[in-house]
Order: structure tokens, then C-alpha cells, then sequence
């Protein structure tokens, strides 16, 4: 799989500039809905909640910060290209809360539609490549998905922490929920896992 989306499937030969440029100015501008998609954590000074394209920038600058922390052989390019598409079907299929197990239920047929219609806005190879980024994601195979999925917790947790509980302490979360939701944590950076241990047994007491 290519990083590189000027060679994935699909020709940017077969439309001319003007249109190939129209139609990628036009995903730029419907991706910056994301920023209106409220997540259920707050942010770290508990003064609202943050939206997603916040939590997505949040989660490359810790993917950046705890490299060291990664799995041998990570392709940290990868990786942030990875962060940076993995929520954008939120700008159609909204934010599923963690632990909301009647939205999960039809969480994957939402974002299926929603990864169609917004990666297909791009022209063809680049819609392409989006939609390998997303899949690639969802799939959590590659040792950069996992890495990346990872964060997804942590970036939470520390947010949770900050804010004296966050949504935990609002939707009444229990302990063995976090520990659960926190395990890809533990599998794919061990070494951070006695901090999250650390923090869940501060707030869960």
C-alpha cells in the first residue's frame, strides 16, 4: 500500500486540473464540519467539550510526543496519516461514545456510509487512498493502526484525568469499562500502562 496518494489507483490524468482541483477544495471544506462534532470529553480544563478534529490533532501531537513509546519499526508517517483521516466520517455519522453500547450497535454501517460519501467527493485515486487510511484504522492489522488506536484511548484518558473524571464521572462509567477500553494500551505501549493503571485506580477508588 501506497503513502503516497498521487500513486494509488486511479488516474488524476483522466480529469482536467480545474475539476480535479474543485473537487479536493470541496472535501477540504466539508472536512472542516469535523470541528463542529462534539465529543463527550471535555477538555483538559474542563471548560467544554472538545470536538473532534481537536481530538484528532490532539492525538497526532501525542503520537509525535510518545514515539519512543511505540512498537519496533512503527512508520510514524503512517501513523499520522492514519490519525488524521480516522474520524472524519463524524462529519456524517457523528461521534459514538466509548460507552454507548446501543450507538455502537449500528456504529460501523454509519461510518461505512458516511467514509462513501465523504472520501467520494475526492477525485478516484485519491478517494482511494482516504478510504485505505480509514479501512486500514478500523481494521487495527498493521502494527501502525494498532499504535494509533492505542492513542485513541490514551488521548481520552489523559483528558478524563485532567478534568477531574470528565466523562467518566459524567455518564457514570465504571472502572472495568476503562480498564477494558484502555487494554490496546497495555498491548501496544506496556510501558504506559502502569500510568493508566494509576489513573484509574485514583478515580476509581
Amino acid at each position: 500500500m501506497s503513502n503516497d496518494p498521487s500513486t494509488s489507483s486511479g488516474s488524476p490524468r483522466a480529469e482536467s486540473r480545474g475539476d480535479r482541483l474543485a473537487r479536493q477544495i470541496a472535501f477540504i471544506v466539508e472536512a472542516d464540519k469535523l470541528k463542529t462534532i462534539l465529543r463527550r470529553t471535555p477538555l483538559a480544563d474542563a471548560s467544554r467539550l472538545e470536538n473532534s478534529a481537536e481530538h484528532s490533532w490532539h492525538m497526532a501531537l501525542a503520537a509525535m510526543t510518545l514515539a519512543e513509546y511505540a512498537p519496533p519499526d512503527v512508520d510514524m508517517r503512517r501513523v499520522l496519516e492514519l490519525i488524521t483521516v480516522h474520524d472524519l466520517v463524524e462529519v456524517y455519522a457523528g461521534d459514538t461514545f466509548a460507552y454507548d453500547p446501543e450507538a455502537h450497535a449500528t456504529k460501523a454501517q454509519r461510518e461505512r456510509d458516511a467514509a462513501e460519501r465523504l472520501f467520494g467527493m475526492l477525485p478516484g485515486d485519491q478517494a482511494v487512498y482516504f478510504r485505505e487510511c480509514w479501512d486500514e484504522f478500523e481494521a487495527v492489522g498493521t502494527r501502525e493502526a494498532r499504535y494509533a488506536n492505542a492513542l485513541d484511548r490514551f488521548q481520552a484518558l489523559l483528558l478524563n484525568m485532567s478534568s477531574g473524571g470528565g466523562s467518566w464521572k459524567t455518564h457514570r462509567v465504571n472502572r472495568e469499562d476503562v480498564l477494558r477500553r484502555m487494554a490496546p494500551v497495555e498491548r501496544e505501549t506496556p510501558e504506559l500502562w502502569p500510568f493508566v493503571v494509576d489513573v484509574v485506580e485514583r478515580f476509581f477508588q
